[in-house]
């Protein structure tokens, strides 16, 4: 490898790389997980602490540059890219590439949009490059990392994706970039406490890295100078965030492997750690004809987790859990499939997280450590059931639902979109939700991408009540 650190290997990808270098798979991947995300988003503006991000951000960074999706607020682009950050977070939605552990297009999507609603003029094709280049950014990334999480991933990996976007939509050369990975690594944040805690500040940090992103890009035009080791010095990112890593066999994968094809839709609010989970029992369901059995039918059922699902997901059933710790607590959600056979935004409500059926069958959950050497695999996961009548069964699940070995079909692609639109605080009608369908399905011809906002800031005096402190 040359004396120059590793980030100059992403850089000169990131500027050399045209439209036509992408395969139509790659291309076809963005504009789905373009759209996956601006649903999430919307629907997110529903989700606690949405207005006060958003009144905390008119203090910090005043301006009319970039909207935040559906509830319109005017804000700098920086500013608009937090909110719209948490927001797509905030539901625990959003997709992700399993591998490298991170919520690939949230950080990238939420601050690339709001630079080039600033910006004005960015074309779709241009800019369906430039995600595709940020998402590889990204994941390349989280895939080199052999360590437990330390930090959050999707906030700190998500934020040089974003510089990459937003770095090659401004035309920097490969020693410009290099400077914005210098400043974005000066900012980078996001505790696993957060998560831990089930906090709802695990979100915000995936905004502060999309603000950051912005301000990372906007310093490297001034002419800041930043750090040049960004990934391999003794205090880069591999050293201060991740640890053990193997950087070297990734290297040798840009522009061969194109991780944007690799991205899982999530096809439940909840997790992605307990989707596995939620997968089995959905079987269990249809194998031992639970429907409108009721919780008191099961016995007990114990999932075998790989290390990371535990850490992630393996939280104990409280009486007070609120949205956030209820979202990342597999107990609570595999009873909620295996009481209804899905997993969705009203099993998150104030009254459903206290119900006490459901709260009961959920510490029936046992989780277990199965051993799993790889610390950041999310499967494979074993689960077991007992019934009191004394049956059982045993579901293996290698391959999650959502997965692109596994995947959702367009129809349930776009139903996911039209229902996340349907829940913003501010609804987004149903014509703007097809006219966003229809200009994403035609990215590259869109004269400015910025538009496509447009239509996910409806009106004012349709807002839902959403939930604060």
């Amino acid at each position: 490898m040359s004396a120059r650190d590793a980030i100059w290997r992403f850089a000169e990808h990131v500027a050399a790389t045209d439209y036509d270098d992408l395969p139509e798979s790659a291309a076809a991947a963005t504009r789905t997980f373009l759209l996956d995300t601006l649903g999430v988003g919307a629907g997110g503006s529903a989700g606690p602490w949405t207005r006060e991000l958003v009144e905390t951000q008119r203090l910090s960074s005043p301006g009319a540059q970039a909207r935040v999706w559906s509830h319109g607020a005017r804000l700098s682009a920086a500013g608009a890219a937090a909110c719209n950050a948490y927001q797509t977070h905030n539901a625990e939605f959003d997709c992700v590439h399993e591998g490298a552990v991170v919520h690939t297009f949230t950080v990238p999507v939420a601050a690339a949009l709001a630079w080039a609603e600033r910006e004005g003029g960015i074309g779709g094709r241009d800019f369906l490059t430039a995600l595709a280049l940020g998402v590889d950014v990204a994941c390349h990334l989280g895939v080199a990392s052999k360590s437990p999480l330390r930090f959050f991933r999707p906030a700190t990996a998500g934020a040089f994706g974003a510089a990459a976007t937003i770095g090659r939509l401004a035309g920097f050369d490969p020693a410009t970039l290099v400077n914005a990975f210098g400043c974005v690594l000066g900012q980078l944040s996001g505790t696993m406490q957060a998560h831990t805690e089930g906090s709802p500040l695990l979100g915000m940090q995936v905004g502060f890295n999309a603000r950051n992103a912005i301000v990372a890009c906007d310093l490297t035009a001034s002419g800041l100078p930043a750090p040049e080791g960004v990934l391999e010095g003794p205090f880069g990112y591999f050293s201060l965030f991740e640890g053990e890593h193997a950087l070297g066999a990734v290297l040798d994968q840009i522009g061969e492997v194109w991780r944007v094809t690799e991205v899982s839709h999530k096809p439940f609010p909840s997790g992605r750690a307990t989707h596995a989970v939620v997968d089995a029992c959905r079987g269990f369901r249809e194998r031992l004809d639970l429907d409108g059995g009721g919780g008191d039918a099961v016995e007990q059922v114990t999932a075998r987790v790989p290390p990371l699902v535990h850490h992630l997901v393996g939280r104990p059933v409280t009486d007070d859990m609120d949205v956030n710790y209820a979202r990342l607590c597999c107990r609570y959600v595999a009873a909620c499939a295996l009481l209804r056979g899905r997993v969705g935004q009203e099993d998150f409500l104030p009254d459903a997280i206290r119900d006490s059926d459901t709260l009961a069958l959920a510490r029936r959950v046992d989780m277990v450590i199965d051993g799993n050497p790889d610390p950041n695999a999310l499967v494979p996961v074993t689960v077991e059931i007992a019934i009191r009548d004394g049956r059982s069964a045993t579901e293996r699940v290698e391959v999650m639902y959502g997965h692109p070995e596994r995947p959702m079909t367009r129809a349930a692609q776009l139903d996911k979109f039209r229902r996340n639109c349907e829940a913003a605080a501010r609804p987004i009608p149903r014509a703007a939700a097809e006219r966003i369908i229809a200009a994403v399905a035609r990215l590259e011809s869109l004269p400015d991408v910025g538009a496509l906002v447009d239509d996910l800031v409806p009106e004012p005096g349709s807002e839902r009540d959403t939930p604060g402190a």
